[in-house]
């Protein structure tokens, strides 16, 4: 709005006449309805027209407010507002006056009228001038518009064929009933006290490994900051002093400084998700490694400005939980599909830091919270949310200890249900998206299920293991076509 008015040279404002009614009313539903905070000049502005707009508009302010989502409701009272408002009108009419004014003024001498003459001409060459500015700049605010709105049109066509490769997957995957399901925060699960005791204890485990922690870390920092490849720009009017440009200003002292400055090349922004088996086979040693892994990885990335998001999947109860009951109560139809109740975590969120997290992590070695686990899911779920993210490289690195289990769906559904459902999925990531993909087996060999894939028996040797293989992960761009 400041640069609206000051190309009309209505920085001056002096009285309510100098003031649009239109744009003070605009400015009035940003600041009241919006949440916009105005300028010293836009409240200027709006100081002249606000007691009047809130005579029209206070009574039905709380209506318009409950109802801003609602925008059949709210533009209909809105036109009824405004048809009772008559400074809209009026200040319509104070313009047509003035101009039957104008129009109506007797006729000067020659050299007076010869003098209005000049000026109108100058007063309409500025007026066009003006037009012409803000008709640009209505102009270029509608073909950003187009733009977004052509972008958003794609994203969006992007998402539904991706929705529809991720369907034929799970076209022979069949689930009785979602219902019972959840996602839930880490920090939803337990009280603060309580999470602060088992990050503590997390901690006594991290005692041992600091060696491992900071060779992991300055590895992996070393590595991934130096593939942020700089590059100088020359000839510039500041910055630093080109030195190699020194000899011509000795030959010619009339030759001007030549200034140069560092530019950073395009970096190939990341996030990661470590999506992690939080299964009852996981309790103990393995548990403990997969939170120790979260925690050196999700710290160190993100030293080395990588996003890091942190999952975990298990289900609500043994047994099928109330899926199971619901399915005994509706006759117990044969090959329900999955037959479980799942619980999928968010320990910490991609935009989350370290340090507000931290104690989320020690909330895997809960006690009572590790139960089933129904990989193929869950690595659905954590597909899902990564491939909303905006970063340009997406890694989904996956801790299990194995084959995917559930007693209550295997025990109603072919031996390899879940093993298959899992397979389809991992084999979709791996070939049909740009999302890389990678396993950590702990304890076991998961290589049948991902191309990709790590084993891991104790945590002295995670350091090393984690630094080879990121480091040939972030050596190398996926290939997709």
């Amino acid at each position: 709005y400041s640069q609206i008015i000051n190309r009309k040279r209505k920085d001056q404002l002096k009285t309510k006449e100098d003031v649009p009614v239109a744009e003070a009313f605009e400015l009035y539903m940003l600041k009241n309805f919006h949440n916009i905070d105005l300028n010293p000049l836009t409240s200027r502005m709006l100081n002249f027209w606000e007691k009047d707009f809130e005579q029209s508009i206070k009574k039905h302010k709380e209506f318009l407010l409950n109802n801003l989502e609602n925008q059949n409701t709210y533009s209909s009272k809105f036109s009824e507002i405004l048809e009772e408002m008559d400074i809209f009108q009026s200040d319509e009419e104070d313009q047509e006056e003035e101009e039957n004014q104008d129009q109506g003024q007797d006729n000067p001498s020659n050299d007076d009228q010869n003098k209005d003459n000049e000026d109108s001409k100058d007063e309409n060459d500025e007026q066009q001038t003006e037009a012409s500015v803000d008709a640009d700049y209505s102009i270029d605010e509608f073909n950003l518009d187009e733009q977004l709105s052509d972008v958003e049109s794609d994203e969006q066509n992007s998402e539904q064929v991706i929705q529809k490769k991720i369907d034929n997957v799970n076209i022979d995957y069949k689930i009785f009933t979602t219902q019972y399901d959840e996602v839930v925060k880490a920090e939803n699960l337990e009280n603060a006290d309580e999470a602060t005791k088992l990050r503590k204890n997390l901690d006594q485990q991290l005692i041992g490994f600091q060696d491992v922690i900071t060779k992991l870390a300055n590895k992996l920092q070393r590595q991934l900051l130096a593939k942020q490849n700089r590059a100088w720009e020359f000839d510039l009017e500041e910055g630093l002093l080109d030195s190699s440009k020194l000899p011509r200003i000795i030959m010619d002292p009339y030759n001007s400084l030549s200034f140069k400055k560092e530019k950073d090349l395009d970096f190939k922004d990341t996030v990661v998700t470590l999506l992690i088996d939080n299964s009852g086979s996981m309790r103990g040693r393995p548990i403990t490694i997969a939170a120790i892994c979260a925690d050196i990885l999700s710290k160190t990335l993100e030293r080395c400005s990588v996003k890091v998001e942190i999952l975990g999947f298990t289900t609500k109860n043994w047994k099928g939980g109330q899926s199971r009951e619901f399915w005994t109560k509706n006759s117990k139809p044969k090959t329900p599909g999955r037959l479980n109740d799942l619980r999928h975590i968010i320990y910490k969120g991609a935009d989350t830091h370290w340090r507000q997290a931290k104690n989320n992590l020690g909330l895997m070695l809960k006690e009572g919270l590790l139960k089933e686990n129904i990989d193929g899911e869950a690595i659905s779920w954590a597909y899902n949310r990564i491939k909303k993210r905006k970063e340009e490289r997406k890694i989904l690195m996956v801790i299990s200890d194995g084959a995917p289990v559930d007693d209550s769906t295997l025990s109603v559904n072919s031996g390899d249900f879940l093993e298959k459902h899992l397979k389809k999925m991992v084999k979709f990531i791996e070939n049909k998206s740009d999302i890389e993909i990678l396993a950590i087996g702990i304890g076991h060999d998961v290589s049948r299920y991902y191309n990709r894939a790590i084993k891991i028996t104790d945590v002295n040797e995670l350091g090393d293991v984690m630094i080879s293989q990121l480091s040939s992960l972030f050596e190398t761009k996926k290939k997709f076509h």
